[in-house]
């Protein structure tokens, strides 16, 4: 069957691998959409230090169950489906406390282990979420949207905060919909104007230009000179760290989802001045993929964060589009 590989850096290709039963207690997949992950794009551009090659890239699911393994009912066949793509170890203090989102030795599809992005992939049934509410493509959309739910969690945000979010990809768009969900203030933070007006569209009360001269003067102004209370960075960049811990209000809470990929000198004193509380934000739960299945089933606004479908045979050419205008990205899918 066909496959995509990355084979290392800069280099992407189609190929074929072997199409193999489900085992016991798994099921297998129809591949009709897989999104692309930046996870993706840094393993084709090098930077994945989780990464060997070659790597089947591909974690966002959306397809269509059509054969089952030993002890799995036959009449899941036909049902439309998505995945969570981690693994957990079940032993680790992550597992063993109920977060197994955020297990010591998850594997990641795609990541630490070949992915989805073929026409079949086998997984195991627990890893398995059923919705007949969402087209195929929305069903594509809920692994990344999920990230960002998970991390108004860690932010415990309510609808007294001020949220600001840094960065209005598609992790960040997912933070920007939970957090209007729950009623709070959303400020949304970027460079580019598309995905500041995608924020707004989605929940965002204000869209901040991060390149604007006066733009703490604006934050302060929006938030009463207090600054956000919960701030949650999605960018992944050392400047988007320091923005974080420099605007927060003071006893504010700062969730951090973005890999910065290099170590950042922070002010450390404003973490004792500001009382902040710091907090990692590491993929989601399956309660986080539910909250994103029920918010696509009653919204349709999700289309305009899919910037293109394309091609397996089209996959090279849009990581090289991707490396080159990252800021022109929203969420690219293969459709195969």
């Amino acid at each position: 069957m066909k496959s995509i590989f990355i084979n290392g850096a800069g280099q992407a290709s189609v190929g074929e691998v072997e199409n193999v039963l489900p085992e016991a207690g798994e099921v297998k997949i129809k591949i009709n959409y897989i999104g692309i992950c930046g996870s993706d794009l840094s393993t084709y551009m090098g930077k994945n230090p989780m990464v060997s090659y070659p790597r089947i890239p591909g974690h966002e699911i959306s397809g269509e169950i059509v054969a089952v393994g030993d002890g799995v009912s036959e009449d899941v066949i036909g049902k439309n489906v998505t995945c969570t793509p981690y693994t957990n170890c079940g032993k680790c203090h992550s597992c063993r406390t109920g977060r197994t989102n955020a297990c010591k030795f998850n594997q990641t599809l795609g990541v630490q282990r070949d992915g989805a992005m073929k026409e079949y992939h086998n997984i195991e049934i627990e890893k398995v979420l059923f919705t007949e509410g969402l087209n195929q493509k929305k069903l594509a959309l809920v692994e990344p949207l999920s990230v960002g739910f998970h991390a108004v969690e860690r932010g415990t945000v309510t609808d007294s905060d001020a949220v600001m979010v840094l960065g209005c990809g598609m992790i960040g768009a997912g933070a920007i919909i939970r957090s209007a969900l729950r009623g709070a203030k959303v400020i949304a933070v970027d460079i580019d104007p598309k995905k500041l007006d995608i924020a707004k569209s989605i929940g965002a009360e204000f869209a901040l230009n991060a390149m604007d001269v006066d733009f703490e003067e604006q934050l302060l102004k929006i938030t009463d000179g207090f600054g956000p209370s919960v701030v949650i960075e999605a960018a992944g960049s050392p400047a988007t760290y320091l923005s974080a811990i420099k605007n927060v209000a003071f006893t504010g809470r700062v969730v951090f989802i973005g890999y910065a990929g290099k170590e950042i000198a922070f002010p450390t004193h404003l973490f004792v001045q500001k009382e902040l509380d710091m907090r990692g934000s590491r993929n989601a739960t399956r309660m986080d993929f539910e909250a994103v299945i029920k918010y696509l089933e009653n919204h349709d606004e999700s289309e305009q964060l899919i910037t293109k479908i394309v091609t397996p045979e089209e996959f090279p050419e849009t990581m090289e589009f991707w490396k080159n205008n990252p800021g022109e990205v929203m969420k690219f899918l293969v459709k195969f």
